[in-house]
């Protein structure tokens, strides 16, 4: 069942001690200095056996990290019963177990071959679903844009705190429910879409938010994981653009203060509050993205 909580679920913690630690050097002039970093380890997943991938990461919610990658790749199905999510932290290791048998050898090797990274295949395989979604119907409110963004800036993040981090929030009109970071923006989204995938949350009514560009990929998993509205502060890219036109996807950029861009799917955005009445956004709170196209 889907929590409907007033407060958000998942929240960034800045002083777990396992994701920044403490370094010691200089500032440019010379004097000494000590700062906090992000600290990344790596995580092998396994599905029912099979190595899958290592993936570099921050470490928290590495079972939703896990369930997300395997559903944003196509390896879990949307009806797959998982059995099993277990994580040895000593070993750095997650093995997911499903009811139905799989074996991605194939597709696996097909990776190796594209890319290093493996990204041309999985790319493919993105654009392949990509192209039968169907999203739902649903309203933005611009009064609901100017609280959620204020409510997303002004909370505890692990990028204040250390940066070279990405974030993501999932939102139900101006309340953030579950806002994911770590090093990658892929993982803090697989991160979301294994904690709906794992919760059972309803997409239809949901608002996905972003600290990074609005680019295909981006697009491509908002609309995977049918979520109608995707918002940045960040700017977009061509083809992100495109392919948000293409699904109905509603894009909105440049989210700062009382500025927005919207690129795609306007028909969805209410006009209810005049940005006259909206505060600018305070220096001591920006995020990733806040130089960009000022």
């Amino acid at each position: 069942m889907e929590t409907t909580a007033d407060v958000p679920l998942i929240v960034p913690d800045p002083s777990d001690p396992r994701l920044t630690q403490r370094v010691r050097g200089i500032d440019h002039t010379g004097s000494a200095v000590e700062t906090s970093v992000t600290v990344e380890r790596p995580l092998t997943l396994y599905l029912n056996g099979q190595e899958i991938v290592t993936m570099m990461t921050i470490g928290d919610y590495p079972e939703y990290l896990a369930l997300g990658y395997l559903i944003n790749q196509n390896m879990l199905r949307p009806d797959d019963e998982v059995t099993g999510v277990q994580y040895d932290e000593d070993v750095e290791v997650v093995v997911v177990r499903t009811a139905r048998t799989t074996d991605y050898q194939e597709k696996l090797r097909k990776k190796t071959l594209t890319s290093g990274c493996a990204q041309g295949t999985a790319f493919g395989d993105l654009v392949e679903r990509f192209e039968r979604l169907r999203l739902p119907a649903a309203e933005l409110r611009t009064s609901w844009l100017y609280r959620l963004t204020n409510a997303i800036n002004t909370m505890p993040s692990l990028y204040l705190e250390a940066g070279a981090i990405h974030g993501c929030v999932l939102c139900r009109q101006d309340t953030p429910l579950v806002y994911m970071e770590d090093v990658g923006r892929h993982n803090a989204v697989d991160k979301i879409a294994g904690y709906m995938f794992r919760h059972h949350v309803d997409p239809a009514d949901k608002i996905f938010y972003t600290t990074g560009r609005l680019t295909s990929e981006m697009v491509i998993k908002t609309v995977q994981m049918g979520i109608p509205i995707l918002v940045s502060r960040s700017g977009f890219t061509a083809w992100g653009v495109e392919l948000a036109r293409q699904a109905g996807l509603t894009l909105i950029g440049r989210a700062r203060g009382k500025r927005f861009l919207a690129l795609a799917g306007e028909h969805r955005i209410l006009f209810d509050l005049d940005p006259g009445f909206v505060e600018e956004e305070s220096a001591k709170h920006r995020r990733k993205g806040a130089r960009d196209d000022a």
